[in-house]
C-alpha cells in the first residue's frame, strides 16, 4: 500500500513516486530468513563491503591529521582531486592531447545522482522535456517528476538500446536533452560508441543536450574507449558526463560523484550546489583521490571479478531459459531479464521474497505506469553475489511455480 501523502497533490512532489529500494525493503521488514537459505538481495547495486583495508586506514589518519577534512571546502569540489579525474578522463576516453579535458571541466558532487539533479536544473525547468530511454534508471524519473519535468520514454528494442530515429520524432521545442546510462540501469548493456556519436549528432543538430550518465564505466567489459565524444571539438556545448566513485572504491556511505561539463555550466551547476549541499564530503573527496593514485590494480581485480559473474550469470542460464525466461541484457552490475509467468512482475518480485528468498525489482520501476514490458521483466543485481551465490539465484528462480 502506498503511503497517503500530506502534501497537495498539485505540488510535483506529492506526484512524486516512493524510492523504488525504500519500497522493496519494506517487503522485507520483519522477516526471517533460515540459515541455510538465507535472503538473496539482488535489488540493489551498491556495494555491500566496505573499502579496501588500506583506503579505510588511510580515511582514519586523514580524520584524525587533517584538520581541513572537517571544515567547508571549495562548492565544485578539491582542486587536486578535479584535476585527477580530469586526467582519468584524458586517459580513458584518449582525447586530444591539444584539446584536453581540464580540472576546471570537471564538478565534484555528492554521488552521481547528485551529479545529475545538479546538472539537470541548468537544464530544464517545469514544463519542459526530457527524453530518457525505457527501461529508465527510476532516480532519474523521479528528478523530472519532482521539478514538474516531462520524462518522455524512448523505447528500447530487443536488444535493450535506444532507437535514433524514434528518438528524432520525439523531440518537440520543449526538449532540453537526451538522457543515456551506459552500461546501462537497469539493462546492463553497453551502448556501442558509434551508437553514442550519433545520439551526439542528434543533440547538436537540435541544440539540446545529451547527458550520459557513466556510473558503471569501470566495469565495462569493453577493452578501449567506450566512446569518442569527448574527441569532438565542440563537446562542451552538447555533452554532460556523469560518474561516481560509489562502485569503483566502495565508497557509497562517502557520497562522491563527478561531473564532466563546460565551465560555463558548472558555474550554474555551482549555484545549486551551494544551496543544497555547499560542498561534497571532504573525507571522501580525499578518499577518492587517494583510490584513484593508488588503487589501480585492485580496482582492476575489481573489475575482472564483477565479470566473472556477469560471465556466470550468463552460462548459467540455460535451464531459465529452457523454462520460458529469456535474458534481456547483462553488464555492469545488473542482468535484465523477462520471466514467463501470469503474474505481473509486481506482484511477482514480493512473492519471490516469500517462495524463493530473493530480493529483487520489478520492471514496473523501470517503465512509464501501463507499459505491457514493464509486468514481464525483472531487474537482478548481480554483483554482490559470488559465483556460488549466483548459482544458487539461477537454480531458486528456474524451480519457482507461481
Amino acid at each position: 500500500m502506498v503511503a497517503t501523502s500530506p502534501l497537495p497533490l498539485a505540488l510535483p512532489m506529492a506526484r512524486t513516486s516512493r524510492s523504488p529500494i525504500v519500497e522493496a525493503q519494506s517487503w522485507v521488514a520483519g522477516k526471517t530468513f533460515a540459515s541455510d537459505r538465507p535472503l538473496l538481495n539482488v535489488s540493489q547495486a551498491a556495494p555491500m563491503a566496505p573499502p579496501p583495508l588500506a583506503l579505510r586506514k588511510e580515511i582514519a589518519r586523514i580524520a584524525v591529521e587533517e584538520d581541513s577534512a572537517h571544515l567547508y571546502g571549495a562548492v565544485l569540489g578539491q582542486h587536486d582531486l578535479r584535476a585527477e579525474v580530469a586526467k582519468s578522463v584524458n586517459a580513458t576516453y584518449h582525447t586530444s592531447a591539444t584539446a584536453p579535458v581540464t580540472a576546471e571541466d570537471i564538478a565534484i558532487t555528492s554521488g552521481a545522482n547528485e551529479a545529475f539533479t545538479a546538472v539537470m536544473s541548468t537544464l530544464a525547468a517545469h514544463g519542459d522535456e526530457m527524453i530518457l530511454p525505457t527501461p529508465w534508471y527510476f532516480n532519474h524519473k523521479m528528478w523530472c517528476d519532482m521539478a514538474g519535468v516531462t520524462a518522455v520514454p524512448l523505447p528500447t528494442g530487443e536488444d535493450m538500446l535506444p532507437d535514433l530515429e524514434r528518438a528524432a520524432s520525439l523531440i518537440t521545442p520543449r526538449t532540453r536533452a537526451i538522457v543515456l546510462v551506459t552500461p546501462n540501469n537497469p539493462a546492463g548493456v553497453e551502448y556501442p560508441s558509434d551508437l553514442l556519436t550519433k545520439f551526439y549528432a542528434l543533440a547538436r543538430a537540435h541544440g539540446i543536450a545529451l547527458v550520459v550518465d557513466e556510473t558503471y564505466r569501470d566495469f565495462d567489459a569493453r577493452d578501449g574507449a567506450p566512446h569518442i565524444l569527448l574527441r569532438q571539438p565542440d563537446w562542451r556545448d552538447t555533452l554532460v558526463q556523469i560518474y561516481s566513485f560509489s562502485k569503483a572504491y566502495r565508497l557509497t556511505g562517502h557520497r562522491v560523484g563527478a561531473l564532466t561539463a563546460s565551465p560555463a555550466r558548472l558555474v550554474e551547476v555551482e549555484k545549486y550546489l551551494d544551496t543544497v549541499t555547499i560542498c561534497p564530503n571532504q573525507l571522501g573527496q580525499r578518499a577518492a583521490l587517494w583510490g584513484m593514485q593508488n588503487l589501480g590494480d585492485w580496482l582492476a581485480e575489481e573489475r575482472r571479478e564483477i565479470l566473472k559473474r556477469r560471465s556466470a550469470l550468463e552460462n548459467g542460464f540455460a535451464p531459465l531459459a529452457a523454462k520460458g525466461w529469456t535474458l534481456l541484457g547483462t553488464g555492469g552490475f545488473f542482468a535484465y531479464v523477462a520471466h514467463p509467468f501470469d503474474m505481473p512482475s509486481s506482484q511477482l518480485a514480493p512473492w519471490l521474497v516469500d517462495h524463493a528468498g530473493v530480493l529483487l525489482l520489478p520492471a514496473t520501476f523501470f517503465t512509464p505506469q501501463g507499459d505491457p514490458r514493464g509486468a514481464r521483466q525483472l531487474r537482478i543485481a548481480f554483483a554482490n553475489l559470488d559465483c556460488d551465490g549466483i548459482t544458487d539465484l539461477l537454480d531458486r528462480l528456474a524451480n519457482i511455480a507461481p
